[in-house]
């Protein structure tokens, strides 16, 4: 709680009219952020990790008050991908600094026809299959270690495969990532090239059903020669559709968010949010 009112106490200095509202329950913050929108808030601050942050952006989209990020939570990939580390009070000192960008989301269906919005990523297959096998006690006790230990749990079973269609051309995977950041896990780097305010998806796919070749793909990741790797396929697309064949069951992730099974598709949504941005990480993207 002191350092909740040490931030409020900084951006009351900084010029700004600070109400604090508590995340009741998984799901809650949507509705809140629709909540404040609507009885005249001129800036949402989403302090959490990237689970609140993207429960957040559901009750935003198409409005234009701005919304800015605080690295709290489990893990912060937005935070680190913009440069903010992990410093939350350096954070809240700085965002007088931050820019207005307009910039875009993904939205995701899966096999229930239900769509969900995402400001990074979405994965499909193995990434996906871990946060679904994710004990969430495990995760409040350890934070990232959690994902890592569950992911050493997928090694024994061979991948689900699924196809993915992009631009009238089908590819077969066991993990797709449609990434907005180039941070991934807090710690890695798939996606290379593509920062929020490009215009399209950078699009990396994975083939194979064996984990351990997945040991190699992390190998490579981990060494920053992913690029042109046999088995990977790397291209930017703006929507895709996915299938699992007949007896297969692949699952769905949205920044980390557990969403449900294939089929689906994906789909890019321009000028969908207003994002505060360090000038450091905008002059990225120019």
């Amino acid at each position: 709680m002191r350092r909740l009112e040490r931030i409020e106490a900084i951006l009351a200095q900084a010029g700004h009219c600070v109400t604090a509202v508590p995340t009741a329950a998984p799901g809650a913050a949507a509705s809140l952020a629709r909540e404040k929108i609507a009885t005249a808030a001129d800036l949402i601050i989403a302090c959490g990790g990237d689970g609140t942050i993207n429960e957040i952006a559901q009750g935003m989209v198409g409005s234009p008050v701005p919304l800015a990020i605080l690295p709290a939570g489990t893990a912060n990939v937005l935070a680190n991908e913009m440069g903010l580390g992990s410093g939350l009070e350096s954070a809240a000192r700085s965002l007088a600094t931050w820019e207005p960008h307009r910039i875009a989301a993904g939205r995701i269906c899966n096999s229930e026809g239900a769509s969900r919005y995402f400001l990074m990523m979405a994965g499909v297959g193995l990434d996906a299959r871990i946060v679904f096998d994710l004990n969430a006690a495990l995760k409040r006790r350890w934070g990232k270690l959690a994902y890592w230990m569950a992911g050493l749990t997928q090694l024994g079973r061979p991948l689900e495969q699924f196809e993915v269609e992009i631009d009238g051309r089908t590819y077969r995977a066991g993990f797709a990532l449609f990434a907005r950041v180039r941070n991934y896990a807090g710690d890695l780097e798939i996606a290379r090239r593509v920062t929020l305010l490009d215009d399209t998806f950078e699009v990396v796919l994975f083939e194979g059903r064996r984990p351990l070749r997945y040991l190699l793909y992390l190998g490579a990741v981990v060494t920053h020669r992913l690029y042109g790797l046999r088995g990977i396929t790397m291209l930017r697309a703006r929507s895709a559709r996915f299938l699992a064949p007949a007896g297969q069951q692949a699952h769905i992730q949205v920044d980390g968010e557990y969403i449900g099974t294939l089929p689906g598709e994906v789909e890019f949504v321009p000028g969908a949010i207003t994002l505060l941005i360090p000038p450091t990480y905008a002059a990225r993207g120019s």
